[in-house]
């Protein structure tokens, strides 16, 4: 990947979208500091995180939801969450940020003692974005949040990240599926072997003929 630049404004949904092998993933993992840019800063509200580990990244208010929803399948639902918030000390606010949770995804308090291997594909999505809620993050970070799931399910998830926005929460979107991808966010930018070769509002994007023959 070279000279890749972006911005994410407050509150609004962008979206990186290309081929497999474009970047996108990477570009997530060196956000939350799972990998470690060659060169470049990363500044998240005016602060310089390009070297920070993750467990201080997330301390700050970013929170990566993984490609594939990857839960510790051998917990609980709830031990899942809690590990979502592990930074958190105050069993009071963590329950108050429990049933905040539940709210969005009442099906995870039916699933709370139950195992996460054995929660279907559409139960693991709603886990994964509650474990990643639950720390209450100013950036959310989602990896292929429809990879997997059937088209009733693509549909709920893309309207539970309008909600998560609705709440005030920038998200970062990496998508296969560009035109759901395009339909929620506010801007995109598409990726093409490590580089930034298209981008604007998303809305003008969707109508481009370029995107279209490429992705749409």
């Amino acid at each position: 990947m070279s000279g890749i630049s972006f911005n994410i404004q407050e509150g609004e949904i962008v979206c990186l979208i290309g081929a497999n092998g474009a970047g996108k993933s990477t570009v997530l993992k060196a956000l939350s500091g799972l990998k470690k840019p060659s060169s470049g800063e990363i500044i998240f509200l005016g602060k310089n995180i390009t070297n920070l580990p993750p467990h201080k990244i997330t301390g700050l208010g970013i929170s990566y939801v993984p490609e594939g929803r990857k839960p510790f399948a051998n917990l609980t639902t709830y031990e899942n969450l809690r590990l979502g918030a592990y930074l958190l000390k105050d069993k009071k606010e963590f329950s108050l940020r429990l049933e905040k949770v539940f709210k969005s995804f009442p099906r995870l308090k039916e699933r709370l003692h139950q195992s996460a291997g054995t929660l279907s594909g559409g139960e693991l999505q709603m886990l994964a974005l509650g474990r990643g809620l639950i720390s209450q993050p100013k950036l959310l970070l989602l990896d292929e949040p429809s990879m997997g799931l059937s088209p009733i399910l693509v549909a709920e998830t893309f309207s539970i990240i309008k909600e998560i926005q609705n709440r005030g929460i920038s998200i970062l979107l990496v998508e296969q599926n560009a035109y759901m991808a395009l339909s929620v966010a506010n801007r995109a930018y598409v990726l093409e072997s490590g580089r930034i070769v298209l981008w604007g509002e998303a809305k003008s994007l969707l109508s481009d003929p370029k995107l279209k023959g490429a992705y749409l």
